[in-house]
């Protein structure tokens, strides 16, 4: 906890949207990966290797929308083959920030953005040479049903957007997750999508986004992603 509240004050410190729920709601999904390091191990290398594979080998800026904790995007790679790596999200941890500054990434540019607000912006910038939406797809639809918004125009919105930004374009999401019982049943399955259909994906996988333990000892979470060029 200690770690958590020293994260959360640096992170207010130095934030340009200070927005308590955000941060605080940032700093948990930090400590959960940390607890969850190991189960998430698969996945994040899974989504670095898709981005590895499809980038250009140079270019001018690259974006990456809902760059979170920075665990699931290769961002040393894109470093050094952009010009300019542009950090979307909500927040930026001071400690993901940290980590950046220490690596000697000095091309990250980290910018505090709403992104269910659309990616219009994108398509003025003929700099941009990658576009990636990095595990964000489903979040944004589960915002906009905790805001009583339209989660299915929000995710067509998304990809939309992305249709339409210059340079190449990759989209990793989880796309739904079963609840597993402990005798390896699916006790239940919920659609992330929100009946919105998607591409036919390059690569899927399961990422065990809550192992047994996490929320209940008697369950887990495993959520279903697809990894997309568009």
């Amino acid at each position: 906890m200690i770690l958590e509240a020293l994260n959360f004050a640096a992170t207010w410190a130095v934030s340009s949207r200070r927005r308590a729920g955000e941060i605080n709601s940032s700093v948990r999904l930090w400590a959960r990966a940390r607890r969850c390091a190991r189960d998430w191990a698969s996945h994040e290398t899974k989504c670095k290797a898709f981005i590895r594979t499809n980038m250009p080998e140079r270019g001018g800026v690259a974006a990456v929308l809902g760059s979170g904790l920075l665990r699931d995007v290769p961002v040393e790679d894109l470093a050094r083959a952009f010009r300019e790596v542009r950090l979307f999200d909500l927040q930026h941890l001071a400690s993901v920030r940290l980590r950046a500054r220490t690596k000697g990434m000095t091309n990250l540019r980290f910018v505090q953005r709403d992104l269910a607000e659309g990616l219009g912006f994108l398509r003025d910038d003929p700099e941009i040479g990658l576009v990636i939406s990095a595990n964000l797809l489903s979040q944004l639809g589960v915002a906009a049903d905790r805001n009583g918004a339209d989660a299915a125009a929000v995710i067509a919105g998304h990809l939309e957007g992305l249709r339409a930004a210059p340079g190449r374009r990759l989209l990793l999401t989880d796309v739904g997750f079963g609840i597993v019982l402990k005798d390896g049943s699916v006790a239940e399955r919920h659609d992330l999508m929100h009946g919105v259909a998607l591409p036919e994906p390059t690569e899927t996988w399961p990422w065990p986004v809550s192992p047994y333990g996490e929320m209940d000892p008697g369950y887990k979470a495993v959520h279903d992603v697809v990894a997309i060029g568009l």
